[in-house]
């Protein structure tokens, strides 16, 4: 699926769900992932940046406590829309990024790189080793990589996509050149429809 086309569905998946709560992939509260940004100790001046955040909360709970310098980038600019319209007046104090992460290109560094909706719907070879470049390239040297995928016990397709599975030795080997990994686990994500989806979070640190 080319860059167009991939946009094209995620726009029809936002424009049909009414609210992010009809997703699978919803969450009301992340727990996961910012237990896992806080674990990694940097203060509330980091630079941390969520890969195809959509309209998820997280940028709502990182705000709450207290972190300042947060981006999100989406491929989908009506799930953009649909989170700076539920943040309301504080959506100007985040940035907002209206890209496929595989033609993104910044000036800014990060110190964390955060991913639970993204990398695993890649599934060409020269499209992960591409994602790979990418995040090493805008992750800060020491600053961290938390990405979660779908486990080998997760689905195989996700929105109507074919996705990767991943298991923790996968995933250390797609990043070893430029990360070194801390940890990985599996847990059990609850769909808004009571199905069960198994996710693998993994933490790396910028080589």
């Amino acid at each position: 699926m080319g860059s167009n086309s991939t946009k094209q569905h995620w726009e029809g998946i936002y424009q049909t769900k009414d609210t992010a709560r009809e997703a699978s992939w919803y969450q009301n509260i992340p727990k996961t992932s910012i237990d896992l940004i806080l674990s990694t100790g940097t203060d509330k001046n980091a630079d941390i940046i969520d890969i195809g955040g959509g309209d998820s909360v997280l940028v709502d709970e990182l705000s709450e406590l207290g972190f300042k310098n947060i981006s999100v980038l989406d491929i989908s600019a009506k799930a953009l829309q649909k989170a700076k319209t539920r943040i309301g007046k504080n959506e100007k104090s985040v940035i907002w990024i209206e890209s496929d992460v595989l033609e993104f290109d910044t000036e800014s560094r990060f110190d964390i790189w955060h991913d639970r909706a993204t990398f695993h719907f890649l599934t060409k070879e020269e499209d992960i080793a591409n994602y790979v470049e990418i995040a090493g390239k805008f992750i800060k040297p020491s600053g961290y990589l938390i990405i979660s995928t779908f486990s080998t016990n997760g689905p195989k397709k996700c929105s109507g996509l074919e996705i990767t599975q991943y298991s923790e030795d996968s995933i250390k080997k797609t990043f070893r050149k430029d990360f070194r990994h801390i940890k990985s686990f599996e847990e059990i994500h609850t769909t808004p429809f009571n199905t069960k989806q198994n996710f693998l979070f993994n933490l790396f640190k910028r080589k």
